[in-house]
């Protein structure tokens, strides 16, 4: 069976339509899926800090085409996604810490799913408690329980060592898809390569 790891930060849009796309395609492979909450904006500010350069200094012509690429994947996926936030970018640790929390009580994809909806649908601040607190509340969470495990250290030394895993295996920002250990893909329109992958691994187990 193949085994896909998914690197995530709920900040990102491109992120949102992976972690919706990948699932049927796992699925459909009998692959198990791994999901490795991060911080994008630490891996940014490691190794990648092109990536602010290009919005104090956007070029206009590629911010127009890739609001278009956006809701055209939107569209496809089925998902409605704003083109940007009020808060951008916004400070997702405490959705991340949770979603790490969630993984063992089986929670984090219906939690990671509802953030992605407030943040990208409904223009909600993820960064704010009582955001999360009604996320809970509206997937049925104990966000009492919650809050209290996000502020333990294991669970923030777990979101800091995902991150750093990320930068040592080569990533450079979300999300960042692993099939079966070494082969990376980067970025939600890597979907139909990550499909070939699994193709071919079925192929040969």
């Amino acid at each position: 069976m193949a085994e896909i790891e998914v690197f995530f930060d709920c900040s990102s849009p491109w992120t949102y339509l992976a972690f919706h796309n990948i699932q049927p395609v796992a699925k459909e492979f009998g692959a198990t899926i791994l999901w490795r909450p991060m911080l994008v904006g630490g891996v940014f500010n490691t190794i990648n800090p092109s990536v602010y350069n290009s919005r104090d200094a956007p070029v206009p012509a590629k911010q127009a085409y890739h609001q278009k690429d956006l809701q055209d994947w939107a569209r496809f996926s089925g998902l409605k996604i704003l083109g940007r936030p009020t808060v951008f970018p916004v400070n997702s640790v405490k959705a991340m810490r949770a979603c790490i929390a969630l993984e063992p009580q089986g929670k984090l994809v219906p939690f990671a799913t509802a953030v992605f909806e407030a943040y990208w649908g409904d223009d909600r601040d993820i960064s704010q408690s009582s955001v999360l607190q009604d996320i809970c509340a509206r997937i049925g969470i104990d966000a009492g329980q919650l809050f209290a495990a996000i502020d333990q250290q294991p669970i923030k030394d777990q979101l800091r060592t995902n991150t750093q895993e990320l930068m040592d295996r080569g990533g450079y920002g979300s999300p960042t898809i692993f099939v079966d250990k070494t082969d990376m893909y980067f970025g939600n329109d890597r979907i139909p390569l990550i499909r070939a992958a699994l193709q071919r691994s079925s192929r040969t187990k």
